[in-house]
C-alpha cells in the first residue's frame, strides 16, 4: 500500500483590521469554485460552450468588424457580376431567390418556378457563392428577400456553416487536386447551389433544378428542405449533365481504381471482387453511347494490353455473364471492333464448366484460370434469378460464333425450370438444388432477389428470338397473372400500388428496390402487342417507385421498403433497409416508360434523382458513393462504395431517359440485358 501523503501547513495570523476583509474575500472565492467542482462535467462544458458563443457572437456583432464584412461582400457581388455576360440580372447574394413572373412567361408554363421556393441556409462565412442563371429572353427575374430559418438542432456547428455537405465532402472539397481540376470543353453558364449541392463550380457545370414535383400528401416530418429550383433546364442541358456525372464518376476510378473492380471514391482507394477490372468493362458501352471517344480509347487499350481471364480466380458466374461477357459483346455490337469479340469468346468458354452438374442446372461459381465450378460453401443451391438470367447472353454468344454449346446449356436450363412443379400461378420460389434441378425453400414468392431478372428474361428472350418461342411468352404471361393475382397491395393513405412478397399465403407489404424494373418490362410487352393492362399496371407502379424516391428526406430510395396498409393518417412508405446502392432499376423504367409514352414527367422525374445523387452521393474528388441512410440529409452515411453498375447502368438510362432521339439504341432493334447491355434482336432468318 501507498503510505497516506504528509501535508505541512504554514500559520499566517494578521491584524484585525485586515483579518476580516481578507477571510470574506477568500471564503467567497471558495464558495464559487466548490459550487463549480459540484457541477458535472457536461454542465461545465455547457457553460463554457455558452460562453464561447457569446463572445463569438460579440466579435461578429462588433460594428467595425461588421462594416468590414459586408465591404468584401459587396465587392464578391461586383467582381461577380463582371462575368455576367447580359444585361439585367446580377449575381444573386444569398437570401435571394429567381422567381419568375408568370405574366412574361410565353410560351412554356412549366419552366415557372415551384410557388413556395425553399429558403435557403446561411452560406460559409465571409464567403458568397455566385450563380450564373443561363439567359432565355423569354423571362424575367424577380428578387425578393426571404427571411432566413434558424439551421436545425439536429446540425453539429461544423454541419450548420457548410450547408447540408457532409464531413467528409466538405474536408474533400478543400483538397488543391480538386480546386485544380480540368475545364471542361463546352459553353455553359455555370453555378454553385448555395445548399451544398455537390457540383463543384471548377467542373463547369449549372446544378440543374429538380423539375416540378407531383403534389402528393406527405406527412410534416417527411417536408425537408427541397433543392433550389430557378429554372427547368432544356433536355439537352440535361443529357450534358449526365457526361459530367460520367466524366466525374470516371475521373475517380481512373485515379484511384484504374484496372481494379470497383471505386472506393471516400477513402480514394479501390475493392477487388474477380480481379477483371469490373467497373471497366462494364462502363465500355456507356462510354460509347455517352460519346465519350477519349475515355472509351484509354479503356480499350486497356482491355487489349491488361485484361486477361487466365488468373486462378473463383467467378459468380451470373455476374461475370451479365457484367463481363454482356458488356463486351454489347460493345462489339456497337463499335465492330472483334478485340471485343474474342474477349467475350475467351470468358465464355471459360464459365462453361459451371455446367458440367447431375441436373444441368449450372453451379454459382467458376474458377476461369482452373476449369473448375463448385457451388456457394454453405448450400447445394443456387438462385433462380442466377441460372435463368444469362441466357440472352450465350445464346447471342453462339450466334456469333457459329458455336451451339452455348445457347444449348441455357437453353436446357430453361426447359427444365419450364418443366418444375412448384411454381404458384407463374411464380417461382427462389432456390434451386444443382443436384435434383428441382425448387427448394418453397412457400416464400417475390420479385425482389433472388428471383427478379427471372421474369425479366422470359419476355426479354422472346424478343430475342423474334417471338418465336411460345414457351417462354406463356411463362411470361402467366407469372404477370400471378403477380396481380398474388403479390399486388395498395396503401391505406394515398392508394399507391405495390408489389409485395408472398410467404406460405400471407401478403408481406416489403418490396426491394430491385421490383422497380417490373414497369419498364411491363411496358416493353405491351409495346410489343401484350394486354393494354400491362401498361395500366406499369404506369401504377412507375408512380409508387417515384414515391419510393420523393418519400425520402434525401430524394432517394431505400433498398427495401414496407408499405402502410393501416394507418390512413401515415406515411405510404417507411425504409426497411435505409441504404442506397445507386441503383438503376427506377431510372430504368423511367426510360422505357417515357420512350413509349412521351410523358416528360417521367424525364421531370429522373432529374430530381439526378439531382439527389449530385447532392447527397458525390464525391469531390472523383467518384459517387453508396450510402447508408437516405432518411437523414444531414449525414446520409456514405458506405465508401461505387458499384460498377452505376456507370453501366445508372448513367446509360439516365442518359437515355433525357435523350429525345428514339433510334439511339432503339428498342425495336436491341434488347437490354439485365446489366443494361444492348443486344440486337435477331433479324427473322437467325
Amino acid at each position: 500500500m501507498y503510505s497516506p501523503v504528509r501535508k505541512d501547513f504554514v500559520s499566517l495570523t494578521l491584524g484585525a483590521q485586515h483579518s476580516h476583509g481578507y477571510a470574506s474575500g477568500k471564503q467567497q472565492r471558495r464558495s464559487c469554485w466548490r459550487k463549480w467542482k459540484q457541477l458535472s462535467r457536461l454542465q461545465r462544458s455547457l457553460i463554457l460552450f455558452l460562453l464561447a458563443i457569446l463572445l463569438i457572437c460579440g466579435i461578429f456583432s462588433y460594428p467595425s468588424l461588421l462594416e468590414q464584412w459586408r465591404a468584401l461582400s459587396d465587392r464578391s457581388l461586383k467582381e461577380g457580376s463582371d462575368n455576367v455576360e447580359f444585361q439585367g440580372l446580377r449575381p444573386i447574394p444569398p437570401g435571394l431567390v429567381p422567381k419568375f413572373i408568370p405574366g412574361d412567361v410565353q410560351d412554356d408554363p412549366s419552366q415557372l418556378l415551384r410557388p413556395n421556393a425553399p429558403i435557403l441556409p446561411k452560406p460559409p462565412a465571409l464567403s458568397w457563392y455566385v450563380m450564373h442563371i443561363r439567359y432565355d429572353r423569354k423571362f424575367q427575374c424577380d428578387l425578393s428577400y426571404l427571411q432566413k430559418k434558424p439551421p436545425s438542432k439536429r446540425r453539429s456547428p461544423v454541419l450548420q456553416k457548410r450547408g447540408n455537405v457532409s464531413e467528409w465532402q466538405a474536408k474533400d472539397r478543400e483538397e488543391p487536386s480538386v480546386r485544380r481540376e480540368e475545364e471542361q470543353e463546352r459553353e455553359t453558364k455555370t453555378i454553385i447551389s448555395w445548399r451544398g449541392a455537390m457540383i463543384e463550380a471548377e467542373q463547369g457545370t449549372e446544378p440543374h433544378p429538380s423539375a416540378h414535383r407531383k403534389e402528393t400528401a406527405r406527412p410534416a416530418e417527411l417536408q425537408g428542405p427541397a433543392p433550389l429550383q430557378p429554372v427547368a433546364l432544356k433536355r439537352v442541358e440535361r443529357v450534358e449533365a449526365v457526361r459530367e456525372a460520367f466524366r466525374h464518376a470516371w475521373k475517380g476510378y481512373r485515379t484511384f481504381a484504374w484496372g481494379h473492380d470497383e471505386l472506393k471514391p471516400v477513402s480514394k482507394t479501390y475493392g477487388e471482387w474477380f480481379g477483371l477490372g469490373l467497373t471497366l468493362i462494364d462502363a465500355l458501352d456507356t462510354m460509347w453511347i455517352l460519346d465519350l471517344k477519349e475515355e472509351f480509347e484509354e479503356a480499350k487499350r486497356w482491355v487489349e494490353t491488361e485484361l486477361s481471364f487466365s488468373k486462378n480466380v473463383d467467378v459468380n458466374l451470373f455476374e461475370s455473364t451479365i457484367r463481363i461477357l454482356g458488356g463486351l459483346l454489347s460493345t462489339y455490337h456497337l463499335t465492330g471492333d472483334t478485340l471485343f469479340l474474342d474477349k467475350a469468346k475467351d470468358i465464355g468458354s471459360r464459365l462453361m464448366p459451371a455446367f458440367n452438374t447431375p441436373s444441368k442446372i449450372p453451379f454459382s461459381d467458376v474458377n476461369i484460370g482452373k476449369g473448375t465450378a463448385h457451388p456457394p460453401r454453405w448450400t447445394a443451391d443456387s438462385t433462380v434469378a442466377e441460372v435463368t438470367s444469362i441466357q440472352l447472353e450465350f445464346r447471342e454468344l453462339s450466334r456469333l460464333t457459329q458455336d451451339p454449346q452455348y445457347q444449348k446449356a441455357v437453353d436446357e436450363v430453361t426447359r427444365r425450370v419450364h418443366r418444375l412443379d412448384g411454381k404458384h400461378d407463374g411464380l417461382v420460389p427462389m432456390f434451386i438444388n444443382i443436384n435434383s434441378g428441382k425448387f427448394t425453400h418453397r412457400g416464400v414468392f417475390t420479385l425482389g432477389a433472388r428471383a427478379d431478372s427471372y421474369y425479366e428474361y422470359l419476355l426479354k428472350q422472346w424478343l430475342q428470338g423474334g417471338k418465336k418461342e411460345a414457351a417462354l411468352l406463356e411463362d411470361y404471361l402467366q407469372a404477370v397473372e400471378g403477380v396481380k393475382r398474388n403479390l399486388l397491395g395498395q396503401t391505406s393513405p394515398s392508394k399507391l400500388i405495390f408489389v409485395g412478397e408472398l410467404s406460405h399465403g400471407r401478403l408481406n407489404p416489403k418490396m426491394d428496390h430491385l421490383v422497380c424494373f417490373l414497369p419498364g418490362t411491363l411496358a416493353l410487352g405491351a409495346h410489343n402487342g401484350l394486354p393494354a393492362d400491362h401498361m395500366e399496371l406499369a404506369v401504377q407502379l412507375m408512380e409508387t417507385c417515384h414515391q419510393m424516391y420523393a418519400q425520402m428526406e434525401t430524394g432517394l430510395s431505400p433498398e427495401i421498403v414496407l408499405f402502410n396498409l393501416k394507418d390512413p393518417a401515415g406515411r405510404d412508405i417507411d425504409p426497411a433497409d435505409r441504404h442506397n446502392l445507386l441503383r438503376p432499376e427506377t431510372v430504368e423504367s423511367l426510360f422505357y416508360m417515357y420512350r413509349f409514352t412521351q410523358d416528360h414527367k417521367y424525364q421531370d422525374w429522373g432529374w430530381e434523382i439526378m439531382q439527389s445523387f449530385n447532392k447527397y452521393t458525390r464525391v469531390p474528388s472523383g467518384g459517387y458513393t453508396s450510402i447508408g441512410n437516405v432518411r437523414d440529409p444531414v449525414n446520409p452515411g456514405p458506405k465508401d462504395k461505387m458499384e460498377s453498375f452505376f456507370l453501366g447502368e445508372t448513367l446509360k438510362y439516365l442518359f437515355l431517359l433525357f435523350s429525345d432521339d428514339p433510334e439511339l439504341v432503339s428498342l425495336d432493334k436491341f434488347v437490354f440485358n439485365t446489366e443494361a447491355h444492348p443486344l440486337p434482336i435477331w433479324p427473322s432468318t437467325s
